[in-house]
């Protein structure tokens, strides 16, 4: 039986040792590539197969929709099909290019019928710091998979790396231990395989959830990091039940996303008491999406309809006054001003006098999101 293996990440070398290294460990493996490069240009994308022998074809597929990863996607589900009903092949391994991200591509191969046996980053630990601190837009690095690609380079390499379970890891000269401490507070629970030699085999056959996989990286279930503090670099859990007063958390944003390399989490304003908000920052940019209804909101009739996960995850955090409402950032970086950041974020809290107020005069606050939420 056929099974896929996903290795992505904005870092090409590492990529590339990665799945070198599952060539040559796994026996009847090939490697499948879409070069997207060039595809704006020429309107194509460029598929080559291989195997540890070397290359066993090459062509090109008409963009779809002027839409690059469009075009990966209609063709990369008939050359895995076709894989798997010759039943020559154990690993297909689909080498994603630059800036494609392995959430949408594991969710269309499982969709298909096909079993992702795992999902893998690339990471050389050198780069982890620039990446992630990288606010350029991709169209502007050359990266961007179609002409309304408003990704940045640090948001597309934080969600690469948060969503593998396994990161395959070159660790040069050029890393430091400031740099592994960041990998391993960024992504604490991934499985980190060392290249060359690391057994990346195992890790390629392991299993993967696309289900579960989802449900690790929304924000009201996410398995965020912990409290952790090495070799110079400081993860800070922030938690409060108190919402926010709407226009002090928006005049503080430009500091709040530029006080750490990455901060993500969910947080509630005391104007929008129903709506749970997702953070999400890195390279200095900030977006925040509402995400849904908190369970406290809802009728008791509803939560039949909400999956366990979440429902688990409220029950482990659920107040008697505000139930899952609450706000919980976590804020990952070097040289991370753990004081200033808690003073910051706590004065954009209601004060004793606006909370004790009620909810009613809460939604009558002015607020500065509805532009940033397009209200």
């Amino acid at each position: 039986m056929l099974s896929v293996a996903l290795v992505g990440g904005l870092h090409a070398e590492a990529r590339t040792a990665a799945v070198e290294r599952l060539l040559a460990t796994v026996p009847g493996s090939v490697a499948l590539h879409h070069d997207l490069t060039a595809a704006a240009e020429k309107g194509t994308v460029v598929r080559t197969v291989r195997d540890v022998t070397g290359l066993l074809s090459t062509d090109e597929t008409p963009l779809v929709d002027d839409c690059a990863c469009c075009a990966l996607r209609e063709d990369l589900v008939p050359e895995l099909e076709r894989l798997a009903d010759a039943g020559l092949t154990r690993l297909a391994v689909v080498e994603l290019w630059d800036s494609v991200e392995p959430k949408a591509m594991a969710e269309v191969v499982t969709a298909a019928g096909l079993t992702v046996g795992s999902v893998i980053t690339a990471v050389d630990t050198a780069l982890l710091l620039p990446c992630l601190g990288n606010g350029d837009d991709l169209a502007d690095a050359g990266l961007a998979a179609a002409p309304t690609d408003r990704r940045t380079v640090a948001d597309t390499w934080a969600r690469q790396l948060e969503y593998a379970p396994v990161l395959a890891v070159v660790d040069g000269p050029e890393a430091d231990d400031e740099d592994r401490a960041l990998l391993a507070q960024l992504h604490p629970t991934a499985l980190r395989v060392p290249l060359p030699d690391g057994d990346l085999a195992a890790a390629a056959l392991a299993g993967f959830d696309v289900e579960a996989a989802a449900a690790a990286q929304h924000p009201a279930c996410a398995l965020l990091p912990q409290d952790a503090d090495a070799h110079g670099v400081t993860t800070y859990v922030w938690h409060r039940r108190r919402p926010f007063h709407p226009e002090r958390l928006y005049a503080a944003l430009e500091d709040l996303c530029c006080a750490a390399a990455r901060s993500r989490g969910r947080f509630w304003l005391a104007d929008r008491p129903d709506t749970l908000l997702a953070w999400d920052a890195a390279g200095g940019a900030l977006c925040v999406e509402p995400s849904g209804p908190w369970l406290a909101s809802l009728p008791d009739a509803a939560w039949e309809m909400v999956p366990p996960v979440r429902r688990a995850a409220a029950a482990l955090d659920w107040d008697p006054e505000h139930g899952d409402r609450c706000q919980h950032l976590v804020f990952t970086s070097p040289g991370l001003d753990r004081e200033g950041l808690t003073e910051l974020l706590d004065s954009c809290l209601l004060t004793d006098a606006e909370y004790a107020a009620g909810r009613a005069a809460w939604q009558r606050l002015p607020s500065g999101f509805d532009t940033l939420l397009e209200v």
